[in-house]
């Protein structure tokens, strides 16, 4: 399913429109943008926008564009998937697409912004999120928001001709209640 417009200090997460496809396959087609993913090769037009649908109606994921809060440029998405209503738990997946927009912060809030949609409107007790070592960058904007080491998978990802560890962080409910400042 697709989530709500979830506006954020300088990020807003909202679900795609049907314009998002063609610039997921430009993000696609760039190399250095799919290093660490599983997807390393663009799909057709046909195939992103069948890939859409079924985002939207599964209910077994929750799945936002990333706009910038100052002009809503589509900068990159973000997903809750794989969610397991039974033990209430998820995996958070997520890309910057537009390298210029790396680096400025905009992950690390679009990640708080969902996991604490994850924990106050979905009712989930755990999310979850591999990074493959090197993507210090990625493993930073999740420690930032409260996940912490839970594994570490050696040679398990291929990457520039080289094996890499997984790193696998999580966060509780409990834990990000806690890091949550008291309403007056």
């Amino acid at each position: 399913m697709y989530g709500p417009v979830m506006p954020g200090e300088r990020i807003r997460l909202e679900p795609p429109r049907p314009e998002c496809a063609s610039t997921f396959i430009r993000w696609f087609a760039d190399r250095v943008v799919t290093r660490y993913l599983v997807v390393r090769h663009p799909p057709s037009l046909k195939q992103e926008e069948e890939w859409l649908e079924e985002r939207a109606s599964n209910r077994d994921c929750v799945f936002w564009t990333i706009a910038r809060a100052t002009d809503g440029a589509l900068i990159g998405s973000l997903g809750l998937d794989k969610i397991d209503w039974r033990h209430r738990h998820a995996d958070l997946g997520y890309l910057i697409g537009d390298r210029d927009q790396w680096g400025k912060g905009f992950i690390t809030e679009a990640i708080r912004l969902a996991t604490a949609y994850a924990f106050t409107e979905l009712g989930l007790e755990k999310v979850m999120a591999g990074v493959v070592a090197p993507n210090e960058a990625s493993r930073r904007a999740l420690e930032r928001n409260g996940y912490s080491q839970c594994a570490l998978f050696r040679s398990d990802r291929y990457v520039d001709g080289r094996w890499h560890y997984l790193w696998v962080g999580e966060i509780l409910r409990s834990e990000c209640d806690s890091r949550r400042e008291p309403e007056h």
